[in-house]
């Protein structure tokens, strides 16, 4: 297997007849999916995802791509083929468009539904072109055909991609629920009538990889959400992703047959939800669903609420109502569902607020103690089918961190996918099909891109740095006023802390020794400000770190007089 190695350099131009792979997010990472493709010098993007902040990047409120490598050719982009609505498929697509607003976008109805209205927000109309499985699309250079998979959003799609170079095929997301909620099926016909054509690279979603066995119907969930709500007292309340259609469809079953009215929570929820109505993927029984203001006029027993929070982010709206800061306040013998799986790296954030829920005496059900949630994406043992159906000639791992990339790609070799003919990449890892072998040519730049507030890319890694030491540690503020000609003081200094634990009262220990180190700097002739506020951070951040054993921030002011 080839895999990718610290010191690549940039690639070098693409053979002629090649078909050039650059991820730029979605490898080695759960989220910010997008592969750029590439033939005689025109480009094909499929998907565009953000990633979610962690703890360690506070303040964030989305990553995305970094589209550098692709800024100064977006006239080559062909078009951005979406395989369907998650956010971490789409959400990156308003940013992308910011910057070439005519960049076509290729999708399935209801994906394109999806976007349309979040790129309503953001003031872009896009060229969009619809398809569906089995349609088959000129892109360019790029003879496009489009695949039904099973997923846990509707009209989810694969994508065959041609070229002169050869096929790729990019599963998207996928799993082989052989009994989904919609009766759609993941087209194994389909993908074993493109293995006799002949697939040339397969790109496969590897986040299930690790996991034995074939994943759950979703069917098998209905069942456990009615004794939920055949055991509940008072209010439920359910957390899902706002794109979950499938999930809420169950939920609405439910109500209705236990005599409950439903109310959508939260701006994206109630849009998300409306569009699927409207578009017939959800079904909603008359009166079912009502306006959020008219459900204190129903008994508690007759209420369900269905909102987003379901990974524990800290705005939205079921994070809000554990730290009380929401109009609904949980009171004891309310239900909550908690109906989606963990995504990596937020395990932490959503069992704080599981706690916090059930502290105000909730009743918190979710995956880890009743069977409310199956996963969207294939286990090993699907896979394994999967890949003795399509027989690659060559097989790249995506969708997946490092674990599930390296899982999957063993699943392949399993089923006879040659070792040398294996890619495990990385982001910013480019890879070249090349008279019919997949190989890593070079890597470009491929970083976070930080969305903060309404800036785009100005939080850099030094700031998220200097935030958690901030949140960590606090911040020291030293005041001096100094003569500009001596250098000597003449004011101060004066030493505060905030968010460090250290009371000012502690700092009379270590003005004398600050004062000391300007007065014999003054006599060295020292008097550039920079040069005597590196001195003050010394030796405060010494005294600090000896006295206490912290670093917080130090943030000495020299003002000349």
């Amino acid at each position: 297997m080839s895999h990718p190695h610290p010191e690549l350099g940039p690639p070098p131009p693409l053979a002629e007849g090649g078909l050039r792979v650059t991820p730029l997010g979605g490898l080695g990472e759960i989220g910010r999916n997008m592969t750029v493709f590439e033939f005689g010098g025109r480009l094909l993007i499929v998907d565009c995802g953000v990633l979610f902040p962690e703890e360690e990047q506070p303040g964030i409120d989305l990553i995305l791509p970094d589209f550098s490598s692709i800024r100064d050719r977006l006239d080559d982009i062909e078009g951005i083929v979406l395989t369907h609505g998650h956010e971490d498929h789409i959400g990156g697509v308003p940013f992308l468009l910011r910057e070439k607003p005519d960049i076509p976008l290729i999708g399935s109805k209801l994906t394109l539904a999806l976007i349309e209205a979040k790129l309503q927000e953001h003031r872009i109309r896009p060229y969009t072109l619809e398809v569906a499985e089995g349609n088959r699309e000129r892109v360019g250079p790029f003879d496009c055909e489009f695949v039904a998979v099973n997923h846990s959003i509707p009209d989810a799609l694969a994508v065959a991609i041609r070229t002169p170079a050869g096929m790729v095929v990019h599963t998207g997301d996928f799993k082989m629920d052989q009994l989904p909620l919609d009766n759609r099926l993941t087209d194994l016909h389909a993908f074993a009538r493109l293995s006799e054509e002949g697939i040339d690279l397969l790109l496969s979603d590897s986040t299930n990889a690790e996991v034995p066995g074939f994943t759950p119907h979703e069917r098998d969930i209905s069942n456990v959400l009615r004794q939920v709500f055949a055991g509940a007292r008072k209010r439920i309340i359910v957390a899902s992703f706002a794109s979950h259609v499938h999930r809420i469809q169950q939920i609405l079953d439910a109500a209705h047959e236990y005599g409950r009215r439903v109310a959508f929570v939260g701006r994206s929820m109630v849009r998300n939800m409306g569009i699927a109505r409207d578009l017939g993927y959800l079904k909603v029984p008359p009166g079912l669903v009502v306006d959020v203001k008219t459900l204190d006029d129903l008994p508690d027993s007759e209420v369900v609420l269905v909102c987003t929070g379901s990974q524990g982010e800290p705005m939205a709206a079921l994070s809000r109502m554990a730290n009380r800061d929401h109009q609904i306040r949980i009171v004891d013998g309310d239900t909550v569902i908690l109906a989606s799986s963990l995504i990596p790296g937020n395990e932490n954030a959503v069992y704080r607020v599981i706690n916090g829920l059930t502290r105000w005496g909730a009743n918190v059900v979710h995956k880890g103690n009743a069977k409310v949630h199956v996963s969207g994406h294939a286990s090993a043992g699907e896979l394994l089918y999967f890949y003795n159906i399509c027989r690659p000639k060559n097989l790249m791992p995506v969708h997946g961190e490092w674990r599930h990339l390296r899982a999957n790609a063993e699943l392949g070799a399993l089923t006879g996918v040659p070792h040398d003919r294996i890619v495990i990449a990385e982001d910013g890892v480019v890879v070249d099909l090349v008279e019919g072998k997949a190989k890593i040519s070079g890597k470009i730049q491929a970083g976070y891109v930080y969305v903060d507030g309404l800036s785009v890319g100005d939080v850099g890694e030094p700031a998220l740095k200097d935030r958690k030491i901030l949140g960590d540690e606090g911040i020291i503020s030293v005041f001096v006023v100094v003569d500009s000609s001596t250098g000597k003081i003449t004011g101060g200094p004066h030493v505060h802390a905030r968010g460090s634990g250290i009371d000012d009262s502690a700092f009379g220990e270590v003005v004398p020794k600050i004062t000391e180190v300007l007065e014999r700097s003054a006599q060295d002739g020292v008097v550039e400000p920079h040069q005597l506020q590196q001195l003050i951070r010394r030796t405060l951040g010494k005294w600090v770190s000896d006295t206490y054993r912290r670093r917080p921030m130090i943030l000495p002011v020299v003002v000349e007089v």
